[in-house]
């Protein structure tokens, strides 16, 4: 058997340039998603050296399309959504609609079909749900009341692109340049209202037959006492789903994705479902990057660089003073309105899941494509840095906010003031993980009255230990601002539950930088991580194979060695 076949070249040149690419540009505080668009790009056959088979990239371009869509159906929180519904519905609409007629405009100067205008523009209007995220992550604002405005906004984005992927190809005839001879309203109308028949066929089906189906296969797949078969049941009924709606209901891979993680986040066992798929998404995720970079020529910066310019000042300039003159139309204060602003001023996964829709139905030219993958990574490029200066301006923004006459103040008196501050607790056990282990821990805790604040990096996991009255923090752990935010500096103990030994490595030795005298304790589950997180100086590391030993000798009347 050869091992040298075109798909393993693809997959594994694909994963070691991602890696490297991905890698440099989180070092230079990037994204890592432009490190994948740039690793597809040197792949691809407008560079020199290897070039990765296109039909075998854009095959597995698509399992990525439908594993990101159904991490989107999964994440997807109606509660956030209607917490903020009076402005990040309607100021999602009128931004979508602003940037559409500026990408329109843009090619209707070009001379190019308005059908071909109107899929850039889209492609135009919707930002990267994983720079939006991270952004608000690093700056501890995703629970913010400016934060989840930005995450209300996304998410009604989110939705109405689903529907122009549905929409699109049943409007292609429409849309089209050149349409059929012959072709009328009613040519057009018929396909249009059995696309919408099937789509409402298939959603009705997911919410009666779905909604009931999907939660009792991952019951029975969880009581069975398997990780992997759980894992595989998960993955079985986004690709199954996925699939299915495309062959029986002729709809979008991706509007079955999207239902069948938003079906699977209503069930009890959505957190677990989350963690065990993420590995296999964020892989397939990085490859749909890298097939999207490949398809990037290069030379249209030299070619057309009036062109490029044009298309980055329409999502940074274009999309950012809609969304802040919205923000402000509503009363809301400055720094909320710059923030939400900064945070749309991009573009991301939905825009090259249209651009290559619209290039595959010969709806749009290639040259579109380009032009919104180069202003894709010019974009992204530059949204650390506007966030760099939003955070230079906050002292004077605050300052602004709070000496603004009261008569002449814009902003409701009940506004609440979102500048994340350290917690004040003192001499507090900070617990990170709320899972199986966290959650026991955190229940004695409460009951003897001990000060707590937990960290914990699941959205909708915060949301439910905040109702019931728990000091939480949202973020990643091993970020030295999260540990700062829970007052790291004044804590007695830290309990580390997670069971990710290197990101529990990165936690401890941060938490000991910032106090030398705090108490770490930590568990394992291997010798070998047993020693590498005593090198990382915690107190105490508790492996669960050892204890359970130790137990059941005990029970017998025997020593433990």
């Amino acid at each position: 058997m050869p091992h040298h076949t075109p798909l393993i070249a693809a997959i594994a040149t694909g994963f070691v340039l991602a890696f490297i690419f991905g890698a440099l540009a989180n070092r230079l505080r990037l994204s890592p998603l432009v490190g994948y668009l740039l690793a597809g790009v040197m792949v691809g056959p407008f560079t020199p050296g290897f070039v990765a088979d296109k039909d075998l990239s854009h095959e597995l371009s698509e399992i990525g399309v439908i594993l990101l869509m159904f991490g989107v159906g999964l994440h997807f929180s109606l509660k956030d959504l209607l917490a903020v519904k009076n402005i990040a519905i309607p100021g999602a609409l009128v931004q979508i609609l602003a940037a559409t007629l500026l990408g329109m405009g843009l090619t209707w100067w070009l001379g190019w079909h308005w059908g071909a205008g109107l899929i850039f523009g889209l492609a135009l209007s919707v930002a990267s749900t994983v720079v939006l995220l991270r952004a608000l992550e690093e700056r501890q604002l995703i629970d913010s009341r400016r934060g989840k405005i930005a995450v209300g906004w996304l998410i009604v984005e989110d939705l109405v692109m689903v529907l122009a992927l549905v929409l699109i190809p049943a409007l292609a005839g429409l849309l089209s340049a050149e349409p059929n001879a012959g072709s009328g309203e009613q040519d057009i109308l018929w396909p249009l209202l059995l696309t919408l028949g099937k789509v409402a066929a298939f959603i009705a089906l997911m919410i009666t037959l779905g909604g009931r189906l999907i939660p009792w296969l991952l019951e029975r797949s969880a009581g069975s006492g398997s990780r992997e078969l759980f894992t595989l049941a998960v993955l079985a009924i986004a690709m199954g789903v996925s699939y299915g709606s495309a062959v029986l209901f002729g709809v979008s891979f991706a509007l079955g994705a999207f239902f069948a993680g938003m079906i699977l986040n209503s069930s009890q066992y959505n957190h677990q479902a989350a963690d065990d798929s993420r590995p296999l998404r964020d892989a397939f995720a990085v490859l749909f990057f890298v097939a999207v970079g490949m398809l990037f020529n290069p030379s249209i910066l030299l070619d057309e660089p009036l062109l490029v310019l044009a298309t980055v000042l329409i999502i940074v300039l274009g999309k950012g003073l809609a969304a802040l003159l919205i923000v402000l139309a509503f009363r809301k204060p400055l720094s909320t309105a710059l923030t939400i602003a900064v945070s749309l001023a991009q573009i991301g996964e939905f825009s090259f899941i249209l651009a290559s829709l619209g290039v595959s139905l010969e709806l749009m030219p290639e040259v579109g494509r380009d032009l919104i993958l180069a202003g894709a990574i010019i974009a992204i490029l530059l949204n650390p840095m506007l966030f760099s200066l939003l955070d230079r301006l906050q002292p004077w923004l605050a300052a602004r906010e709070q000496r603004q006459p009261e008569a002449a103040s814009p902003v409701p008196a009940s506004e609440p003031n979102d500048n994340v501050l350290p917690l004040s607790e003192s001499a507090h056990t900070i617990l990170i993980g709320h899972g199986r282990v966290g959650s026991r821990i955190s229940q004695r805790l409460q009951a003897e009255h001990m000060p707590l604040v937990i960290i914990e990096a699941l959205h909708s996991l915060v949301e439910d230990l905040r109702e019931s009255g728990l000091s939480v923090v949202h973020g990643n752990a091993a970020s030295s601002q999260t540990l700062a935010q829970a007052n790291i500096a004044s804590a007695r103990c830290l309990i580390v539950a997670i069971a990710n030994s290197l990101e529990a490595g990165q936690i401890i030795s941060h938490a000991r930088a910032a106090n030398p005298s705090l108490q770490i304790l930590a568990r394992a589950q291997a010798d070998s991580e047993v020693d590498y997180l005593k090198t990382c100086s915690a107190d105490l590391v508790v492996m669960g194979e050892r204890e359970i030993a130790r137990i059941m000798l005990a029970r017998l009347g025997l020593p433990a060695d």
